[in-house]
């Protein structure tokens, strides 16, 4: 039987383990991938401990996972447009740190040829979610945008797609991520009490939207530099921001999105940036460098040959 990376209860590390399941079939509108790559986010160790036990409650064993690459070995009724043995990637119905996955048609696109499997994973959640933020604000070319958070999947891909259209982007970040940053020509702040101030020496002239990937007292210290409160808008923290007079990030989740995020990539405009790809018997690994949150850029699991 197929294994996958699975959590038995809400809790902790202590309830994760690998297991063997029932290999999946694709119902209508979905695929059946063999898994490549699958990427790793912070919203894997949430669901975990039961943070989003409310809104998104699972049957357990629950795989670990949401973003996989792969190849296709089945599809179900009305998804023939994808074939056995054809690449892509996307966002999965119930976990993707397996050797199978399902995926839904209208969040499954095919993969560009020249993206390998490792980048191709990290596409559905982070990078789609960047891309999703970018185009809600709307910034002209010359405006400037800042990121609480670049240092991560999200706020790397974010801060990618809005300096190809031209914005300026300051971005707050741990003191480890500043080279890092500054390579991709974001303006590094240091977070903590006093960034705003901070924010105001680097851009003299205000910044015209805030992207939080931070949320809480990080999104309370800089949320006083944007006098337009519609161009403040977070992935993490709908409540403060609600408060703040934000708003959240308006998530399309189709695949145009998955499409435009992958053209990015083959052209070189968005970098992936996978610092790390763990092997899937490392799974936990990979899981704890996400949750220890000093990840830099996007972390991968490899699975299949």
């Amino acid at each position: 039987m197929p294994k996958a990376y699975v959590f038995t209860q809400y809790g902790g590390p202590e309830v994760e383990t690998f297991a063997e399941v029932e290999r999946p079939v694709p119902g209508p509108g979905q695929v059946l991938v063999a898994v490549r790559a699958a990427g790793v986010n912070p919203v894997d160790w949430k669901r975990r401990s039961g943070y989003l036990a409310q809104i998104a409650p699972v049957d357990f064993p629950a795989v670990f996972g949401g973003e996989v690459s792969g190849v296709v070995k089945e599809v179900g009724n009305g998804a023939g447009e994808f074939a056995p043995g054809d690449e892509v990637f996307g966002n999965t119905v119930a976990g993707g740190y397996a050797e199978y996955a399902l995926l839904p048609l209208e969040l499954t696109a095919p993969k560009p040829v020249g993206l390998s499997f490792a980048d191709a994973a990290t596409l559905p959640i982070a990078a789609a979610t960047a891309y999703d933020g970018v185009r809600q604000l709307g910034l002209p070319p010359g405006a400037t945008l800042l990121i609480t958070g670049a240092g991560g999947g999200v706020g790397v891909a974010a801060a990618q797609i809005a300096k190809h259209t031209g914005v300026r982007v300051i971005g707050t970040a741990g003191a480890g991520k500043k080279d890092f940053l500054e390579s991709l020509g974001v303006v590094h702040v240091e977070p903590g009490p006093g960034a705003a101030d901070r924010v105001r020496a680097a851009a003299p002239d205000g910044v015209d939207a805030i992207y939080d990937l931070v949320g809480g007292s990080a999104l309370e210290e800089v949320a006083g530099l944007l006098e337009d409160r519609s161009k403040l808008i977070t992935a993490v923290d709908l409540e403060t921001v609600t408060r703040l007079g934000g708003s959240a990030v308006e998530r399309v989740r189709d695949r145009t999105v998955l499409e435009a995020v992958a053209d990015l990539a083959a052209t070189g405009a968005l970098r992936p940036f996978v610092t790390q790809a763990f092997p899937f018997e490392q799974a936990p690994a990979a899981l704890r460098a996400v949750e220890d949150g000093h990840a830099r850029g996007k972390i991968v699991i490899e699975v299949g040959a």
